[in-house]
Parts: C-alpha cells; sequence; structure tokens
C-alpha cells in the first residue's frame, strides 16, 4: 500500500510543488469539490485536522484566489467554502493525473479485480470514515 500510495500521489505532488501547495491543500480542495458550500466545521470533521492547521491551508487558498469563503445565511458563524473557476482548473489538473493511473491500473487489473479492491478499501474504513464517504457517494449518485 506504501508504495501505491507513492505512486497514486506522485502526479499530483509534482503540480502543488509548482504552487508552494502540500496534501493538505490538495485534501481541503478535493473535500470542497466534493461538497461545494461544505463548511469549515465539516471539512474539518472529515479532515480529522486541528482547526489552526485548517485555518492555514484555507487562508492561503483563499488568499491565493481558489476558494471563496462566504458567511452561512442561517448561521452566520459558519464559513461555506466553494471553489472558484481557479480552485476547480486545479482540482481538475490533480484528479486528471490521478485519475488516470488509476484508469491504468483498473485496465491491468480488470473489473472483478476492481470490484474486489473497493470492497476491500470500504472494509478498511472505520464506522465514522464510512459514514463520511457514505453521505459524500449519496451525494454523487
Amino acid at each position: 500500500m506504501f508504495f501505491a500510495y507513492r505512486g497514486f500521489t506522485a502526479d499530483p505532488d509534482r503540480i502543488l510543488a509548482d504552487k508552494a501547495y502540500g496534501r493538505a491543500h490538495h485534501r481541503a480542495i478535493h473535500f470542497i469539490h466534493r461538497s461545494p458550500g461544505t463548511t469549515v466545521n465539516n471539512l474539518l470533521n472529515i479532515l480529522g485536522v486541528t482547526k489552526q492547521s485548517l485555518n492555514r491551508v484555507l487562508r492561503t487558498l483563499v488568499d491565493d484566489g481558489l476558494v471563496a469563503s462566504s458567511v452561512g445565511q442561517q448561521d452566520r458563524r459558519e464559513r461555506h467554502l466553494h471553489l472558484t473557476e481557479a480552485g476547480a482548473a486545479l482540482e481538475r489538473a490533480l484528479s486528471d493525473a490521478q485519475r488516470d493511473r488509476m484508469r491504468s491500473a483498473y485496465r491491468a487489473a480488470g473489473p472483478e479485480a476492481v470490484a474486489g479492491f473497493r470492497r476491500v478499501l470500504e472494509a478498511m474504513m472505520d464506522e465514522e470514515m464510512r459514514r463520511h464517504y457514505d453521505a459524500l457517494k449519496d451525494k454523487t449518485t
């Protein structure tokens, strides 16, 4: 898994390095894309990082024009996050690189192996992560 993970993250890491970003930026961009309008608190729960750590990442993404933050309409203490056009373009570049690698691996392994791989990954999730995964999956189906 370690070596596969290194391969899976290698292409996005190169793209991110050009912008002086790291994997924390990638994860934030990914989940904001997956759930437009998500709150900072929701992102904290999904990523399992400290508020200080996430705020540092979000500040950079907002300052660089990749993420827009707006005040909640029902609860003005909430901040809702959306990718800007530039943020969406970066997310596409990062995800396309990983999708290309996954497509190639899936083609080589075959459909039955892919289905088995998905079941293994889902079985490895703890209960709380499974709830987050199911909620995100439900939004895209």
